[in-house]
């Protein structure tokens, strides 16, 4: 049993996370504040989440969100759990370096990917608009995807597959009815962490977006730079908590469920 952590670490702990969250808290704080300059409280008020009903821009960019980040959830997903089966299952020459080559999306300064996507698109002529969004949404939400999956693979029971194929299951049989369902908690997560990753990105989006293809983020942007009002602390606090129930739920996917043969 290890010991227990001294009184004044975990107060200092506690302190830390305070300091760090604590402009959070004010935005947050401030999205109910009747007060339409945000500098002091008046009265508590739900007005300003009403507002954003009203802001044809803010629905506009939201739609464009939803889409571009359902899009390139779905693409994301699909591409990175197949990469996942191909480099935790198959040995093959050149493997090693694929594997290296997932983390460099990860590693890689947003505005570095920005700016060669966009040399790229501009190079095979390819129009800026939300194609270019999806497309550079997918090109590094995939390794976000692999990883998870790769994770969920490793701890894979194998004797389950090889036990279904002995009973008479062909391949793609026991690829649907064993392998899918016990990685679908990986998949699941590393699809939430997808969209997560979409739905937020900004500096990315600014490099590759087009005329009428504004994104959230990019909306939220705009609106600090013209003029600041409550109702940006409104739509800050909704993404904020959007973003994170969906890493919540992801992080939950990746612990609950564990695989047969292994405990929980």
């Amino acid at each position: 049993m290890g010991s227990r952590l001294p009184k004044w670490l975990i107060a200092l702990t506690a302190l830390v996370y305070f300091f760090l969250h604590l402009p959070i808290f004010v935005l947050v704080a401030f999205s109910f504040n009747a007060s339409k300059f945000s500098v002091e409280w008046t009265s508590f008020t739900f007005q300003w989440y009403r507002r954003l009903l009203e802001r044809g821009d803010i629905l506009r960019g939201l739609r464009a969100s939803l889409i571009v980040g359902a899009i390139s959830t779905v693409v994301s997903t699909l591409l990175g759990t197949l990469i996942a089966l191909a480099v935790g299952r198959h040995r093959f020459r050149g493997r090693t370096l694929m594997e290296g080559l997932l983390y460099v999306p990860v590693v890689t300064p947003e505005i570095v990917v920005g700016i060669s996507l966009l040399i790229l698109f501009v190079l095979i002529g390819f129009p800026l608009g939300l194609g270019t969004i999806v497309v550079a949404h997918v090109a590094f939400s995939i390794s976000f995807v692999v990883i998870v999956v790769l994770a969920r693979l490793e701890g894979m029971d194998r004797t389950l597959e090889e036990a279904a194929m002995i009973l008479g299951a062909d391949e793609i049989t026991t690829f649907w009815r064993i392998t899918v369902p016990q990685l679908l908690p990986g998949i699941m997560a590393g699809a939430l962490l997808a969209f997560t990753m979409s739905f937020d990105d900004y500096v990315i989006t600014s490099f590759v977006s087009g005329p009428g293809s504004t994104t959230l983020p990019m909306v939220v942007y705009s609106m600090v730079r013209k003029n600041i009002e409550p109702s940006i602390n409104a739509i800050s606090t909704i993404i904020l908590v959007l973003t994170t129930l969906l890493l919540y739920l992801s992080e939950r996917l990746t612990r609950e469920r564990p695989l047969p043969g292994t405990r929980a």
